[in-house]
């Protein structure tokens, strides 16, 4: 987390032995509590609108002990700092009174009295009693739950009565809690709040001028339910929301995107192919797009060679394949199912010679979004056996699309 370079929980002594460093500290800091039990500096100005009570909040914080070199409390070390609601997940009195002061992006500094933070026993050991401490707090961003729960609790009947900016406002808000559950990984949460989101627009009439501005809200979230199926691995469910925001907009190109990439898990690699090209000439400098593209030319390869026998001293392995000239050494794609726990892999297979036996080594480069690298040595029989499940497979798809 930013702010000044030094610890905050040790401060420089001066000329005023009879002060401690808070005391020093708090007398050029802002009094928010009216009776200067949460007093604040600010490090770095925020932006835009103050904390609503009853909000969520994302935030990273840091909580000081007078004298100490090591904060007692602190979220700066997660990756991604999880979304906490006042009143529920925040339960010092006074970091709560603290963020409702605060604005998007500031950065500020906090002193909380006993009775604004730990009371008058403390929090033993780490806590003692009667004890003023230091938070360090960014606030990166805030969501309004109270007023989005509250409209998702009313009838449809009674959410009709309100404007329709209200009923965007909401939706809004409900698919940003979405964006930031899917960014922290939690995709059924996320399509939880995509779908809560669409149920509103859906609900609401809106007069002929105004019907473009909620076919612009679908629009976004079929695209966030979308993207979130793929992630789920229902490629059909994915493919379907897609479609929904291609009827609104027939030339967009994450919609097409999307709905290849369903196509593809799925192996119906022509409608694949209809749909990525679809993208690519709406986005023909995409990398994603045309790497997709790459993905889809290898797969149909892949089955379209099914059945190439290679042979590599003497033992033959029906496989897809390229051999690489007479050295003994090919290259092999093979395509499992993700159900089997498999994965579009390139293997790079070479004979070793030992003194005793004969094995293989090989290398196995996942793709897909994800690297890892594995090498091995196993004996011909294991290796033939994972190639030979590998060219079942493969055969099945070609007879299958045959």
């Amino acid at each position: 987390m930013g702010g000044s370079a030094r610890n905050p929980g040790v401060l420089q002594r001066d000329d005023s032995p009879r002060q401690s460093p808070y005391q020093r500290l708090s007398q050029r800091m802002l009094d928010i509590s009216g009776d200067r039990g949460v007093l604040k500096d600010v490090i770095r100005e925020g932006a835009g609108e103050l904390v609503t009570p009853d909000a969520s909040v994302l935030v990273k914080y840091s909580g000081y002990l007078e004298h100490m070199d090591k904060p007692f409390d602190s979220n700066c070390f997660r990756k991604t700092p999880r979304l906490m609601k006042l009143g529920e997940d925040i339960t010092l009195w006074g970091m709560e009174l603290g963020l409702l002061s605060m604005r998007r992006g500031e950065l500020a500094r906090f002193l909380f009295k006993p009775t604004y933070a730990y009371g008058t026993l403390g929090c033993p050991p780490l806590i003692p009693p009667n004890t003023t401490v230091l938070f360090e707090i960014e606030l990166l961003d805030f969501l309004d739950s109270a007023e989005s729960d509250k409209f998702c609790a009313l009838s449809a009947e009674q959410q009709s009565q309100f404007p329709l900016q209200k009923v965007l406002k909401v939706a809004a808000t409900e698919r940003e809690f979405g964006n930031y559950l899917f960014r922290q990984n939690r995709f059924y949460d996320a399509k939880v709040r995509y779908k809560r989101a669409l149920l509103l627009l859906h609900r609401r009439t809106a007069a002929p001028e105004e019907q473009h501005l909620v076919e612009t809200a679908k629009l976004l979230v079929f695209l966030n339910l979308s993207f979130t199926y793929l992630r789920l691995e229902r490629p059909a469910m994915a493919l379907r929301y897609g479609e929904q925001a291609l009827i609104i907009d027939q030339k967009n190109a994450k919609a097409l995107f999307r709905c290849g990439q369903a196509c593809l898990l799925m192996t119906e690699y022509q409608k694949a192919r209809d749909f990525l090209v679809r993208a690519q000439r709406e986005q023909p400098f995409n990398h994603d797009i045309n790497n997709e593209l790459k993905k889809l030319a290898r797969n149909r390869q892949l089955v379209s060679h099914a059945s190439v026998t290679v042979t590599a001293d003497h033992d033959p392995v029906t496989l897809a394949s390229r051999p690489c000239g007479d050295t003994g050494v090919f290259t092999a794609l093979l395509s499992y199912e993700p159900d089997d726990h498999w994965c579009l892999a390139e293997m790079e297979i070479s004979q070793l010679i030992t003194s005793k036996r004969s094995c293989l080594e090989f290398s196995i480069i996942m793709r897909g979004g994800q690297s890892a690298f594995r090498k091995d040595l196993l004996g011909a029989d294991c290796v033939h056996d994972l190639l030979g499940r590998g060219a079942e497979f493969l055969q099945s798809k070609a007879t299958a699309l045959s």
